[in-house]
């Protein structure tokens, strides 16, 4: 089932997103059916369809949730990567990204003026559907909502002058997520394609994709509580960096999830 958090007109919903019946006035193309409430507030009414369908080329698709956090993880540096315990990397860090980061598909990502070098990594935004703590590996299925596309931006010029990466990921729009949550549960490997301007940059196939996000939530739910719509980013691929420059269009693709894309724009 795919979520998408949308705006017709100057309304803003939740909605179902779907191939249209063929011979309905959509003409078998995608349509977006609208909910009732909120999917994240429990109860029926999370699902409950309204019967307004509006087709999905006619309506604006925002950031899938409104997290209050999001969590990623990165190696620290150089070296040989163990396995911990938790089953990530010796090496990896966490860092926050401030929900203000956060974008939505088709959004511009602005490029600040105190920035000369933007470097773009496709992730996979894993969507925390409840309020955890203490979340064992084995149960972490229990309380993820869903997946999404995530680009996460990163000022690297910056984090080198800064030595961390609070201001050098932190920057307004440098977290597009979408294009909707995918929340049937992830199945073997995942392949994860970041292309700038039409280009292959990066492309991974994710082994245990869903072994690899319990340890993700089991790791980030032992430092802090997660909260409904809060994401976390899953180490996406290596390969080649790529740098953004204003006017280039990024997309970010998974398998059995969809495409995230976004352009670059001159910021201040």
């Amino acid at each position: 089932m795919r979520i998408a958090r949308f705006a017709a007109g100057d309304e803003v919903s939740y909605g179902l997103v779907g191939t249209a019946r063929p011979g309905s006035t959509a003409g078998g193309g995608e349509v977006i059916a609208e909910l009732a409430g909120h999917p994240f507030g429990g109860g029926s009414d999370g699902i409950r369809l309204t019967g307004t369908t509006y087709p999905l080329t006619e309506v604006r698709l925002l950031a899938p949730v409104l997290p209050s956090k999001v969590i990623g993880y990165e190696e620290a540096g150089p070296g040989p990567a163990g396995r911990a315990e938790d089953g990530l990397d010796e090496r990896s860090v966490m860092y926050l990204k401030p929900s203000t980061a956060v974008c939505g598909p088709s959004d511009a990502i602005r490029y600040p003026a105190q920035a000369h070098r933007l470097e773009p990594e496709g992730k996979l935004a894993v969507i925390i559907g409840r309020l955890c703590r203490q979340v064992p590996p084995d149960q972490a299925a229990a309380v993820i909502f869903g997946y999404a596309c995530a680009l996460d931006v990163t000022a690297a010029d910056v984090a080198a002058r800064d030595g961390q990466w609070a201001r050098a990921k932190g920057f307004d729009t440098f977290c597009p997520l979408g294009p909707w949550i995918e929340t049937d549960a992830l199945a073997g490997d995942v392949t994860l394609v970041t292309s700038v301007n039409g280009d292959v940059r990066r492309r991974a196939g994710i082994p245990r994709a869903a072994h690899g996000v319990a340890a993700l939530v089991a790791a980030a739910s032992s430092v802090m509580t997660l909260l409904p719509g809060d994401v976390l980013l899953a180490r996406g691929a290596d390969g080649a960096l790529a740098d953004l420059d204003p006017g280039d269009e990024v997309s970010v693709s998974i398998d059995a999830v969809g495409t995230l894309t976004n352009k670059v724009e001159k910021g201040d």
